[in-house]
């Protein structure tokens, strides 16, 4: 349907054709966005959605089912299912959620006149139903993307998701209740293994903006001052300047000796982020605990940003850092920049 897409014929030009079709998607800004019916995975979307400009950013929203969930003896042509689950509005685990997601985005007049839609099947896990995707595409070139994913876990198959990707975001509902990182690889809930794993950025989505409005200052971005904390404050502040959220930055330190030299860091980096077109609302420096200062400074804001811990994945289980924590501690919407 799409003249741009590669068409796919021996195994070298399998193999080319999606090398090409993944360069593509490098050009542009790619959300996962995990929904599962809960309030937090649609305040997840809500974000993503806001996320600018609009033409330039991909939204798929993942549903990962588990294989087989009674579907062999359940009556249905697998066949029709697979061919036109979205279109013909079967009752298979997860469609309700995807379509939900899908009109908050778009509305269906607004569907039918400027998008265009294509279907596709891939065989999985030996399930009836396997692998579906519905793609709507803009006349723009943005792409919103209909997801129901086969898979033995739900975290395996959001990470198994991010390897057709390439993502640059990762967005998803937060846990009502947090283990530790050791324990979470093994017992913890899905956001918990995906947050732990996943090799891109994670925003674990909670309360977004309330009827008071107290949530509208936007985003606090924490940076320590290490080279990997000042990439993911640039990262932070392009994302939510793109998406018209004011800035603060905000860094804690151990002693009130070191408050000097933290407003000067923090003042360095403002004008940095000036002479870039971003305006910074604020910048402010506490003493104590990073978790607790961080938690409670953030409880005013939309979204904490906090830089993701820069060890491989395996030696995450046996230190815990500050990104980990304030993710369990927080009540507030945090981004884990990686």
């Amino acid at each position: 349907m799409f003249q741009n897409w590669p068409k796919f014929n021996r195994i070298g030009d399998t193999h080319r054709g999606v090398e090409r079709l993944r360069e593509e998607r490098r050009k542009r800004f790619r959300i996962l966005v995990c929904v599962d019916g809960t309030k937090t995975s649609y305040e997840g979307l809500k974000i993503a959605s806001e996320i600018k400009p609009l033409e330039q950013c991909d939204l798929v929203l993942l549903y990962v089912r588990s294989i087989d969930q009674g579907l062999r003896t359940g009556g249905l042509q697998m066949k029709i299912a697979r061919e036109n689950m979205l279109e013909w509005g079967l009752e298979l685990p997860g469609i309700g959620y995807l379509k939900k997601g899908l009109n908050m985005l778009v509305g269906e007049k607004e569907l039918s006149k400027s998008w265009e839609i294509s279907s596709s099947h891939t065989e999985s896990w030996g399930d009836p139903v396997g692998d579906n995707k519905v793609e709507y595409r803009h006349t723009n070139g943005r792409s919103i993307v209909l997801k129901l994913k086969t898979a033995p876990d739900p975290a395996s198959g959001i990470l198994d998701q991010y390897e057709l990707g390439p993502y640059n975001l990762i967005v998803m509902g937060a846990p009502e209740r947090w283990r530790s990182e050791f324990r979470a690889f093994f017992g913890g809930s899905v956001a918990q293994k995906v947050a732990t794993l996943s090799p891109c950025s994670v925003l674990l989505a909670r309360g977004h903006v309330d009827d008071s409005g107290v949530n509208e200052k936007g985003h606090l971005i924490c940076v320590s001052g290490s080279d990997h904390s000042i990439d993911a404050m640039h990262r932070d502040a392009v994302l939510a300047h793109n998406s018209g959220y004011p800035i603060t930055l905000f860094t804690v330190v151990e002693e009130k000796g070191k408050i000097p030299a933290a407003e000067k860091m923090l003042q360095k980096l403002v004008e940095v982020l000036n002479k870039g077109g971003i305006k910074v609302l604020g910048a402010k420096v506490e003493v104590g605990d990073p978790v607790q200062e961080i938690v409670r400074k953030g409880a005013g804001f939309s979204v904490i940003s906090v830089a993701a811990s820069s060890k491989n994945w395996y030696e995450r289980f046996f230190t815990t850092g500050v990104a980990f924590n304030v993710m369990a501690a927080s009540d507030t919407t945090v981004l884990n920049v990686r």
